[in-house]
Parts: C-alpha cells; structure tokens; sequence
C-alpha cells in the first residue's frame, strides 16, 4: 500500500511539472509571436525589426547598429521620422570627401540598403509632415517634400544648429555663431498665428560653451541638449533639465559616466516610439597637415534613463 502511495504521488508530481512547462512553453511562444505582431502604435513597424533587428540596450550605452551605419567610424549624426520607417544620417571625412547623407527605408516589412538623399539634418514636425532644418523647413506634398522655405522672425537671424518642437508648436533651438562658441538654447512659442519673438532660457540651460542640439519633450517636461561644461567628464556632455510643476526649469543633470565619456557625446535625440535614447559619441583628430576631422559612432540607451533622474515628486 505504501508503494501504491509513493507511486501515485510521483505521478501527480510529474503531471504538474508537464503542466507547468506547457504554460511556460505557451507563454513564451505568446510572447514570442506578440514581438512578431505588426505594432499598433501609430504604425511603427514591428518592434522585433524597429531598429534594423538590433539588440536593444539597458541602462548602459551600446552602439547601434555599427556594421550598417558606420562601418569606418565616419558617422556624424542621424534621426528616424515620426513613423519610424526611414532613418536618416550623415558621414564625412576618409573616402566622403564632402558631408554625405544618407537614408535607410522599412519597405515590404523590411530594411532596405542604404541610399544618398537630399534630405540633410531633418527634424519633424510631431505629425511627420514638415521637416525643419536650421532655420528653413520643407513641407510634404503629394509628389514629395517642397523646396527649402524659410522660417521667418524670429528665426532668419542666427543661425541655427538645432531646432527641436513640442507637441504645442513652441520650438527650441540654439543660436552659434563662430568666433563666439558659447551658444545658447532659445524658445519660441506660437501665440495667436505667429511665433512670438526668441527668448533665451535661463542660466540652468545656459551655461558652460558650445551649448547646442535641444531636444524637448514632447509634453516640454524635460529639455536634453549637449554642452562642455566644467562639472563634465571631459569634451561636450549630454545634460538634461525637467520642469518643476510651476513650469521653470530646474538646474541641469548631467545624464552621467554611462552616457558622457571623455570622448564628445552630443545630438541626443528620443525615437518618435519613445523607447530610447540615441546620441553620437566620437572626438577630433589631427591630420598631418594640422587640420582636424571628427570620427564618430552611433549610441543608444532605454529612455528610462531620463525617468531615472526625473526628481520624484
């Protein structure tokens, strides 16, 4: 009798170790089979080939996507459309002689090569129908994008590197100027037909050189650009600043020794999805001939990075 009993509670012990791994099993091909889903999210391609397959990163910058976007180091900077099916970048110096841009389309549920374009430092519009460059923007038409058109005031008389808008048409943007390589991060807002004159942000933004490359939230809950300052870590560094709940900013954060090396990390951007984080890291080099050129690699980062030096509330 005592055999029967072990024996039976074997079997059932069996049974629920099969039962077990057939949930995990199901599990995991559920899983499995929702990253192969086309996404819903305002029709980005399946997240499993959102970013040309690569694996996403943590909390620790890793490069992206470094054998098809800069196989010789050579890469300057690059941005992905609202839609997230066309990546847009640049190269220079080695065999482009001239800055060269660059652009990777998602097309029949898939990557394809690389090709040239006019297209140059795009930065849209939230519903992917104007892209602004500097201080000129073109906009979508049936038969494509129109020639470059400009601004107006309060744009037209600095110029600007970057230029970055919030879901409520208020632009941020930098004003450089060589020999003055200080910089500074402005605002405009859009107020009753017309954008209101530039107005400098404070010295939580600006402060420290070569202050450029805004990126603001789309809800303007955070502002991310890059700066050489005398807190970093060596060359321009990655610093962000989050609204208090009266609307001023707080003073910058250094995003950190994960994200700012000695090396200059600069042109941060969030991917329209929200998910990360990419900027470029690289750093100057001296010719022969005493001139300089810069080699550059892509990086990214879950955005939760940013939520992790929200101040909490």
């Amino acid at each position: 009798m005592k055999n029967y009993h072990l024996l039976f509670l074997v079997s059932a012990f069996a049974l629920f170790l099969n039962a077990c791994g057939a949930k995990k099993q199901q599990a995991k091909e559920s899983n499995e089979l929702a990253t192969k889903q086309p996404s819903k999210d305002q029709g980005f391609p399946a997240l499993a080939d959102r970013y040309f397959g690569e694996k996403p990163p943590g909390l620790i910058p890793v490069e992206f996507a470094p054998v098809i976007i800069a196989p010789e180091r050579l890469f300057e900077g690059g941005t992905f459309s609202p839609d997230m099916k066309k990546f847009y970048f640049s190269r220079k110096n080695g065999k482009y002689k001239k800055r060269t841009f660059f652009v990777i389309r998602y097309e029949n549920n898939q990557w394809g090569n690389e090709s040239e374009t006019h297209i140059k430092y795009p930065s849209y519009s939230r519903d992917g129908n104007t892209i602004y460059k500097g201080n000129k923007y073109r906009e979508r038409t049936d038969s494509g994008w129109t020639e470059l058109k400009s601004m107006g005031p309060p744009f037209t008389d600095k110029h600007i590197m970057g230029i970055s808008v919030s879901d409520n048409g208020t632009f941020f943007f930098d004003e450089f100027e060589r020999p003055d390589t200080v910089g500074a991060i402005s605002y405009s807002r859009f107020v009753n037909g017309k954008y209101e004159p530039r107005q400098k942000i404070g010295k939580e933004i600006n402060t420290g050189t070569w202050i450029a490359h805004p990126h603001i939230a789309p809800d303007e809950s955070y502002l991310i650009w890059d700066v050489v300052r005398e807190d970093g870590y060596g060359g321009s560094d990655i610093y962000i600043s989050f609204k208090n709940k009266e609307g001023f900013w707080l003073p910058a954060i250094n995003m950190g020794g994960q994200v700012n090396t000695a090396l200059q990390e600069s042109g941060v951007s969030v991917t329209p999805d929200g998910k990360y984080l990419f900027f470029s890291r690289g750093e100057w080099k001296v010719r022969k001939d005493g001139s300089t050129y810069w080699v550059g690699k892509p990086y990214w980062v879950d955005a939760q990075i940013i939520e992790n030096l929200r101040p909490k509330k």
